[in-house]
């Protein structure tokens, strides 16, 4: 990494958890939807092998030491977030918790085998490519649009990873919920929990979180919709204990 590039970066504490991640507003900020999809995933307590896709800069990982003592790995296609992941888990001391891997998520199956996951979580891109993200830098497009990997691709790499009976956990836009729904049926991932999350209690959602289970039958919950602002514009109760202290294994 160039010199430069770490004198954007800087360290900020990762909520009330005692823990520390590196940012750069050059690359990627962590935002409430990593922070929800952490809280919501559907998770091994003791054991188990995790698997955070789109990693970014390993955000999802860190949160989920907070709730778990399975191992987790991240995957993150871009080098510079993929050093900044890295050297996050080394700044918390967690090394022997979380693994961060460069690398090609379409790809990585040949490495690791089906099925040798217990559970996956993925904040992917959530644009098709459209034109408009050639005014971004490379590594807010790759971010927010469809430019190394679609959805269809990423749910296939999911029930590819993913054992018999595991769980994939995934927030998106609602726009794109029933095309969610559609490819993760078509390879065999069965939504067993939703939420939807609103700005305020009479706004349309802006967030959904979607909980699929390899090979499961169908049966799905919609749970109650996750409000984020009071009319008085402050946090809601909920957010704020989601922000403050996390149970180990509950959800959201």
């Amino acid at each position: 990494m160039y010199e430069n590039e770490k004198k954007s970066e800087r360290i900020d504490d990762l909520l009330s958890h005692n823990l520390r991640i590196i940012q750069s507003d050059e690359v990627f900020s962590f935002s409430m939807d990593a922070v929800l999809l952490a809280r919501f995933a559907g998770i091994p307590y003791q054991r188990g092998r995790i698997l955070d896709l789109c990693t970014g800069n390993g955000v999802v990982p860190l949160l989920l030491t907070t709730r778990t003592k399975a191992s987790i790995e991240g995957i993150e296609i871009q080098p510079r977030l993929a050093d900044m992941a890295r050297r996050s888990v080394s700044l918390n001391g967690l090394e022997e918790a979380i693994q961060i891997r460069e690398g090609d998520l379409r790809e990585l199956v040949q490495i690791t085998g089906h099925g040798v996951y217990d559970a996956i979580t993925v904040n992917p891109p959530y644009m098709p490519l459209n034109g408009s993200d050639i005014k971004l830098n490379p590594h807010q497009a790759i971010a927010r649009h469809e430019v190394n990997c679609t959805l269809e691709e990423v749910i296939q790499a999911c029930t590819q990873l993913v054992r018999n009976g595991g769980k994939v956990s995934m927030v998106h836009r609602p726009q794109r919920l029933g095309e969610i729904i559609t490819l993760m049926r078509n390879y065999n991932l069965e939504p067993k929990r939703i939420r939807f999350v609103h700005p305020r209690v009479h706004m349309e959602a802006n967030m959904v979180l979607v909980e699929a289970m390899r090979d499961g039958k169908p049966e799905v919950r919609l749970l109650p919709p996750l409000i984020v602002y009071q009319e008085d514009r402050n946090y809601t109760q909920e957010i704020r204990e989601i922000y403050g202290e996390v149970s180990k294994g509950d959800s959201v």
